[in-house]
Order: C-alpha cells, then sequence, then structure tokens
C-alpha cells in the first residue's frame, strides 16, 4: 500500500467515521443524503445557513463569463442549475427559507446522472412538494459609528400557488457603505525618497441598490416549464478630498458616480422521454448596462474620466441525458450564444480631450459549443467521468479598431475518484481549459485609480492544461479535511504590455506567451463537541498560489497581475438550543494583488484579516433578530502606485504613491418575520 494510503488508513482507525442518521445513502456510492435530522438542534434559518453547515463543503458561485455551460456553481436545487447568472447562488439559497427544504445530497466526485459542472463536489438543495402561501419581510440597518452614518435596507418576498403552477417574487432595496473608502494618510515620495506631497484623505463611499427576483414554475406539455426575471439597478457615488500639508494649501476634490442596470429572464423546460431519457431546453438573454463618470482635481490640474458600456446576451441551450443503467450515464447537447457590447471612453486634462486607442468600439461575439459526458462506475468504489466540448468563435470589433476573426478549441476533461475505503476519497483531474475574452478588455478605459489603459479587440483567451490530485479523509461524526494540488500550463496568457499610438504609449490587456500556476488548497471542517464546546463547528479554506510568466516589458520572470499569492477564510458557529440562537465569527484573511504594467506597478494590500462577530436569536419560531459587528480589528487598505520615468527595468522610479486608507468598525442589525 502507497504511504500515503497508509497514512490515511491509520487515521481512519484512530478517528472512526461515525455516520449520522443523516447521511443515509453510502458514501462509496458518492452521495451522501443530509436531513432535516441532520439540522436538528441548529439554528439554521435559510438553505444557505444549511448548505454552509455541510462537511468538507464550500459554497462556488460560479464564474462570470459568458455562455451557460461555463458559468456554473457548485450548487443545484432539485437536480438543476438556476436558470440564472446575474442571481448568485447565495441569494437563491439566501431567500429559500430552511422549512422548504427537505434534504440535501452532497455529491463526491461524481454519480451516474448527475452533471457534476465541471466541480469535484456538489450540493443538491431538494425542496418539498409544498403548495401553500409563505412570505417573508425583513427589515436591516447599517452603522457607521465613527461618522454617525445609517444605511437601512427592506426586503418582501412571498411564494405560493397561481393556478397550476407556483410562483415566487421579491424586491429589495437597501443602502451601503464602501468599506474600502476611508480616511488616513497620503504620500507621496520623488525618485530622491524625499516626500513630494503630503496630505490627509478623507473619502466616503456610499449607494443604493433595488432588485427585483421572480419566477413561475408550472407543468407544459407532459414536462415543467420554469420562467424567471431579475431587475438590478445600483448607483454608486464616492467623493474624496485631499488636505494636502505639501506643497501647502493645496486641496484634491474628487467626485463619481457610476449607474449600473442589469436585466435577466431565463426559461428552461424539461421532460422525461421515458423512464431514463430525459430532454431539456434552456434560453436565457441579459442586459448589462454601466455609465462612470469622475472629476478629478489635483495640484497638476482638473481631469474627466467617463465611460459607457452596454452588453447584451442571448444564450439557447439543448441537452439529452440518458441513463444506460445503475454504473453508467450518458449526456450531449449544444449551446449557442451571440454577445455584444458597444463601449464608449472618453479621458480629458484641462479641458482637453485626449484621444485614445480603442475608445470607441462595438464588438460581437457568435459562439457555439457543442459537448457529450459520461460518468461510468466500474466498481463501487471508482467513479470516472469524461467529457469533450468543442467550442467555435466569431468575434468582430468596429468603430475605432477593426477585428475579425474566427477561434476553435477542443476541451477534454478525465475526472477520476477512487473510495478506498468509507471516508477516504481520492480525486484526480486532467483537464484543457481555454478562459473566455473579458470584453472589458476590448475597449479603452479611464478612470482615477488606475489611470488610462487602451483596450485590445485581437486579444486570444488563455488557455491551459490543469493536471489536479485531491484526497479528503472524513473522521469523526461531521468532521473533513481534504488536501488539493493543481498545476496549470497556460498558454496566451493574458497580462498587460505596452501599446504604440500617435497619441502616446498606453498599457492594454494583451497576451504575453506561456506561463505556469501551482496551487495549493487545504479544506477542514471539525466538530468542536470533543474540545468541550457543544454544538460548534469551525470551516475553513486556505489557498496558497505562485505563478511564473515573462514580463514583456522587462523580459524578467514575474507572477501573473491580480494573482493572490495567499488567501484564508475561517468561520465559526455554536448553537444554543435552550436560547434558540447561534452566535459565531468570520474571518477572512489580508491579501495583497499587484498588477505590472509597462511604466507603472499597481499594488493594493489589505494588511490584516476582516472579523466579524454575529449573534442571531428567535424569539419566535417565525421572527429572527441578527445583530453583526463588522470590521472588529478594522482592517484598513493600502494602496501603492510606483511610477516609472520610463520602461520598466530600463528606468529610474519617478515617484512612489502610497496611501493607507481606513474604514472602521460598523454594526448591522436584521429582523426578519416570515409568514405561511
Amino acid at each position: 500500500m502507497p504511504p500515503i494510503l497508509s497514512l490515511m488508513a491509520a487515521l481512519a482507525a484512530a478517528t472512526p467515521v461515525v455516520e449520522s442518521k443523516a447521511a443515509e445513502a453510502p458514501v462509496q456510492q458518492g452521495v451522501t443524503v443530509y436531513t432535516l435530522d441532520f439540522f436538528a438542534g441548529t439554528n439554521v434559518t435559510t438553505a444557505l445557513d444549511m448548505v454552509k453547515r455541510l462537511p468538507g463543503f464550500a459554497l462556488d458561485t460560479g464564474a462570470t463569463v459568458r455562455g451557460f455551460e461555463g458559468a456554473a456553481g457548485n450548487v443545484l436545487v432539485d437536480g438543476a442549475r438556476p436558470v440564472s447568472k446575474t442571481d448568485g447562488l447565495d441569494q437563491v439559497l439566501y431567500r429559500m427559507p430552511a422549512s422548504q427544504v427537505e434534504r440535501i445530497e452532497l455529491i463526491r466526485g461524481g454519480a451516474p446522472g448527475i452533471d457534476m459542472q465541471g466541480k469535484a463536489i456538489l450540493a443538491n438543495v431538494i425542496r418539498k412538494k409544498s403548495g401553500g402561501l409563505q412570505g417573508l419581510v425583513a427589515l436591516a440597518n447599517n452603522y457607521d459609528p465613527a461618522s454617525g452614518r445609517q444605511r437601512p435596507g427592506v426586503r418582501v418576498e412571498g411564494s405560493g400557488q397561481l393556478g397550476p403552477g407556483r410562483a415566487e417574487a421579491s424586491l429589495r432595496f437597501g443602502q451601503y457603505f464602501d468599506d474600502g473608502a476611508g480616511d488616513g494618510a497620503h504620500v507621496q515620495t520623488g525618485a530622491s525618497g524625499q516626500p513630494q506631497e503630503l496630505s490627509r484623505v478623507n473619502g466616503r463611499g456610499d449607494g443604493w441598490q433595488w432588485e427585483t427576483n421572480d419566477a413561475f414554475e408550472a407543468p407544459l406539455a407532459d414536462g415543467k416549464l420554469r420562467l424567471n426575471g431579475r431587475g438590478f439597478w445600483d448607483h454608486y457615488r464616492y467623493r474624496e478630498v485631499n488636505h494636502f500639508s505639501q506643497p501647502a494649501g493645496e486641496t484634491d476634490t474628487e467626485i463619481d458616480y457610476q449607474n449600473h442596470t442589469q436585466t435577466e429572464f431565463g426559461a428552461r423546460w424539461a421532460r422525461n422521454l421515458g423512464a431514463r431519457t430525459q430532454l431539456e431546453l434552456i434560453g436565457l438573454r441579459q442586459t448589462d448596462d454601466t455609465t462612470y463618470v469622475a472629476d478629478v482635481g489635483d495640484p497638476s490640474g482638473k481631469s474627466r474620466y467617463d465611460q459607457q458600456k452596454n452588453i447584451v446576451e442571448t444564450i439557447g441551450r439543448a441537452v439529452l441525458k440518458h441513463r444506460l443503467n445503475a454504473t453508467l450515464s450518458l449526456e450531449a447537447g449544444a449551446e449557442y450564444a451571440v454577445n455584444t457590447l458597444d463601449g464608449l471612453t472618453g479621458f480629458s486634462q484641462n479641458g482637453t480631450p485626449v484621444a485614445l486607442p480603442a475608445a470607441n468600439v462595438t464588438v460581437e461575439e457568435d459562439r457555439g459549443e457543442a459537448f457529450a459526458k459520461a460518468v461510468w462506475r466500474p466498481a463501487p468504489q471508482w467513479t470516472v467521468e469524461t467529457s469533450l466540448r468543442y467550442e467555435t468563435s466569431s468575434i468582430s470589433s468596429a468603430g475605432d479598431v477593426t477585428v475579425a476573426k474566427d477561434l476553435s478549441f477542443a476541451k477534454p476533461r478525465l475526472f477520476v475518484t477512487w473510495a478506498p475505503w468509507t471516508g477516504l476519497q481520492l480525486r484526480a483531474r486532467y483537464e484543457r481549459e481555454v478562459g473566455q475574452l473579458n470584453f472589458d478588455d476590448f475597449v479603452a478605459t479611464s478612470n482615477p485609480n488606475a489611470g488610462v489603459t487602451t483596450g485590445n479587440p485581437n486579444l486570444n483567451p488563455e488557455q491551459d492544461w490543469v493536471s489536479e490530485l485531491a484526497v479528503e479523509q472524513a473522521f469523526w461524526r461531521d468532521g473533513s479535511a481534504a488536501l488539493t494540488v493543481r498545476h496549470y500550463e497556460l498558454t496566451d496568457a493574458v497580462d498587460r504590455a505596452p501599446v504604440f499610438s500617435k497619441a502616446g504609449v498606453f498599457d492594454a490587456p494583451a497576451n504575453i506567451g506561456d506561463g505556469t500556476k501551482d496551487e495549493l488548497q487545504l479544506d477542514l471542517t471539525l466538530p468542536m463537541d470533543r474540545f468541550g464546546i457543544k454544538g460548534g463547528q469551525l470551516h475553513g479554506t486556505s489557498t496558497w498560489r505562485q505563478s511564473q510568466v515573462v514580463d514583456p516589458t522587462t523580459r524578467a520572470s514575474r507572477e501573473i497581475s491580480g494573482l493572490k499569492p495567499w488567501v484564508w477564510e475561517a468561520h465559526f458557529t455554536q448553537d444554543l438550543p435552550s436560547w434558540n440562537a447561534v452566535w459565531g465569527i468570520d474571518a477572512f484573511s489580508g491579501s495583497r494583488q499587484t498588477y505590472y504594467r509597462f511604466n507603472e506597478v499597481y499594488t493594493n494590500k489589505q494588511n490584516d484579516a476582516w472579523v466579524a462577530l454575529f449573534a442571531e436569536w428567535k424569539p419566535r419560531r417565525d421572527t429572527v433578530v441578527h445583530v453583526e459587528l463588522d470590521n472588529i480589528l478594522e482592517r484598513g487598505f493600502e494602496y501603492n502606485h510606483q511610477v516609472f520615468a520610463g520602461p520598466r527595468g530600463a528606468s529610474a522610479v519617478s515617484f512612489d504613491d502610497n496611501r493607507d486608507l481606513n474604514f472602521g468598525r460598523n454594526i448591522y442589525l436584521r429582523l426578519r418575520k416570515t409568514f405561511g
């Protein structure tokens, strides 16, 4: 037996798995069922609370990409993905009361008849077949003690039978703080190392949002039809005043606003074609419009930044699923998407417009993908999942830059799971991944935080071959520890490079060649009863990353722009059944992100952890009071902007600009009342 298996066997023998009465399905079958008995004695209120309690599971809300196939998260509802890309899985689960959940199936490594969406672990939330009228009203308020600001919010939800089907509706309005804006010191150091600017920054960011979500589900043509719609409106405003002591008397005022609107309409129709075959048809259309304006005054004069973007995506998708027998299932399908972007960017200094390359661009992408998948269980301990996806796309742009090109990629995937004994599972994955081109990279951008960058409609998507190994060991009753190692071989890595034009040299997104990326991830779910903390659970995850690409300016090796080298989060909860309460602590690590441009380096840091202490009390079965103290450690943000006199590596540093801003603590209060 390999040494690692011997070690796991010893661990399993020392800490035997005690199956809860909720785990009714054998672990070696790949599916563990958590009924309501598992959550008895806990203070769960929503399906999101329940999912967070699942051993060894961390919620993945999905990727922000075009198309439907590659945007999946790791939660299903009644065996299917929600037909939405703009409504996050966390919000879908938050709107679902725990009383509506019948059970949750945790699927590890795949199972026949289940589309794993490319994930190693899936949670399938099964709802009760209830036709009663249910409703919810929630009032909330966020209070900033330092400034005295209050930001209230309200949420109203309802669901129930409507004719032959069931309808759901929700409306939310809320105001919010921007905790990335605050007060602090600003210093700009010149090439000599002496300060050339000193100021005190006072910054405030606020906004308000409206959101509505509606759905209707009913039988249709021997199948089931579900319609859903979403509208989202966000208005954000930021103001910053710099009080300069050097040069004396100077004041820098920055005012900007951003209006963001999203709409989405989705439809899914599914019908069984016999006992083992199912047809699913999906249609989705979404719009995303943003208007951004910023006016900035500084010692060198006044600048104006503005941008307008309009994005539309329309998707059609068909999937046919067939289960040959208890050990083998097949799936085939195709989807087609049309995506458009209209982008207009402006920048002026002291009233004089500055010409930007790719400032006015219209982009259209016609994208198709066909796929075939198979899940095979040759033995109770083994699961093999294979798939092949083939995508083609035609991309064209008009306006300042005219480009037309066709792309095609084959994306094979092999995923193997082995469970040599109850409680232990080993997973291996080998896959070709093809990233999606970010439409934002096609058009120039301008904003006070990142300056001016030009667009690049001639980008190719980043590709990689990823190798992944994972080992997960269950222990005690609800404990789990998993270690995952991933290695990526990158092609056409997307980063930054200089672009030369008549107006000067600008930074732009670009393909900079090959590279590598490595990740080590540790996930732990630790029941605390054995440590004398009855009803307590600690869940944490930590990821270390290392990457390497060749910088197009210096030709030296460096990390990938914007990649966080190390992040972690930890969540502790303890149920207090005798008080009908739960309390806990959420902590998220600080982080560092560095962005490399041909003559600049931006580094954003959060030096401390973000920590929140919360308590939730149910004075009645239908009433929940939630109190939260956020940012206990008063984590701030450090922004460093290093500017060179010319290209990095060949030029000296012109100046170094550093801001150290702090937002402070705030108090969040929510009262939630359910009906029905």
